[in-house]
């Protein structure tokens, strides 16, 4: 009788080990609200034509393979605001100049469904629309515009679309609108990422309600109900902002989700003011189907007439973990005290060790 030993299993075992660690894993980062600095009504732009605006979080941005976030406002050099010409008007209007910025920084992705998109009417938006072409940027979320992209990148298509709460965009509350694009992306991409601008603002709207939420007369969506319909109908990730403060953080069905990502580089015209000044870059790396496997918060805080610097107060992941431990408690993912975000021990893949087994076989004359 002849032994067959272990080392057939064993050698099946260390393929399949270095084939998982050598798999494709994409890295994915996103952030909350940009506008760079504004000439109404009054000139408020920052030093050195705003090239250290992202100078603590360039690095970060450009080491993923890609790099999405929102365009609060436009890119324009002219134009009548539709919002009128008050000394507190929230128009904003960042010079043409600034929009190669976008692209050193690494921004691969950014949206328009939001809004300030049409603060200078259609002259801004096809502005900002030839600024952002111009630098190579895709971009969504104006109805009847461009209301979804592919970004191709590494050999892996991106389906991006974007979604908001006006007139004028593409609207989260239209689930039928929302499932058409999702369905077109699911024939065109390998990977589908969506990004939202809904919710209430300010301090009081830190935390994720259930059902819809209202702000000065709009219906703001129900932001649960859009992310996990997005999910179930083939997003691999979600990504909101809106509220002009963090959220939660939530992993659904093996796919992310951060329900508002607050402002991240919105030196001017917008409080910063605590929790207003919050402005964290997420990282998220999943497989090449788009399965969560785990992220990071990079902490940083904004500066009135700088941009994100650096947290040295240990408050921005401190918050977000806060506000997932008490708004998503049947999240799959837990955030950790330095920020990364990982399965929750009961969703975790264990991989133990193979059993030696022994198997007597007959011998076999020749």
């Amino acid at each position: 009788m002849k032994k067959l030993t272990t080392l057939a299993i064993s050698l099946f075992a260390t393929l399949w080990a270095v084939s998982a660690q050598t798999k494709d894993t994409i890295t994915v980062a996103v952030c909350g609200d940009i506008m760079m600095g504004t000439t109404y009504p009054k000139v408020r732009l920052p030093e050195n034509s705003g090239r250290d605006i992202f100078k603590d979080v360039g690095a970060i941005l450009r080491n993923a393979d890609i790099t999405l976030g929102n365009l609060e406002g436009t890119l324009c050099d002219t134009g009548k605001s539709t919002k009128g010409n008050g000394a507190y008007s929230y128009a904003f209007r960042t010079p043409t100049s600034y929009a190669h910025l976008l692209t050193d920084a690494g921004f691969d992705y950014l949206s328009m469904a939001n809004n300030h998109s049409r603060d200078f009417g259609t002259e801004g938006i096809e502005s900002t629309e030839r600024s952002l072409e111009g630098q190579g940027i895709e971009y969504s979320g104006v109805a009847g515009r461009k209301e979804w992209a592919v970004v191709e990148r590494g050999g892996i298509r991106y389906g991006v679309c974007a979604f908001g709460h006006n007139s004028y965009t593409v609207k989260h509350t239209d689930l039928n609108w929302v499932k058409r694009i999702l369905d077109t992306l699911k024939g065109q991409s390998d990977i589908i990422i969506v990004s939202f601008h809904g919710g209430a603002e300010g301090f009081d709207w830190a935390h994720l309600p259930y059902g819809p939420e209202s702000y000065i007369g709009e219906n703001r969506g129900d932001l649960r109900t859009f992310a996990h319909f997005c999910i179930d109908n083939g997003a691999a990730m979600v990504f909101g902002h809106g509220p002009h403060v963090t959220r939660c953080i939530e992993v659904y069905k093996g796919r992310f989700i951060a329900y508002s990502l607050g402002n991240f580089a919105t030196p001017y015209g917008i409080s910063l003011d605590g929790i207003k000044g919050h402005a964290p870059v997420v990282t998220v790396r999943m497989d090449k189907n788009g399965a969560f496997i785990d992220g990071q918060i990079h902490p940083f805080i904004q500066y009135y007439g700088k941009g994100p610097r650096v947290d040295t107060k240990g408050v921005v992941i401190q918050n977000m973990k806060d506000l997932s431990d008490v708004d998503v408690p049947e999240s799959m993912a837990v955030v950790q005290e330095d920020g990364k975000i990982v399965y929750k021990e009961e969703f975790r893949i264990r991989l133990t060790p193979l059993p030696e087994i022994d198997f007597d076989l007959p011998e076999v004359k020749l």
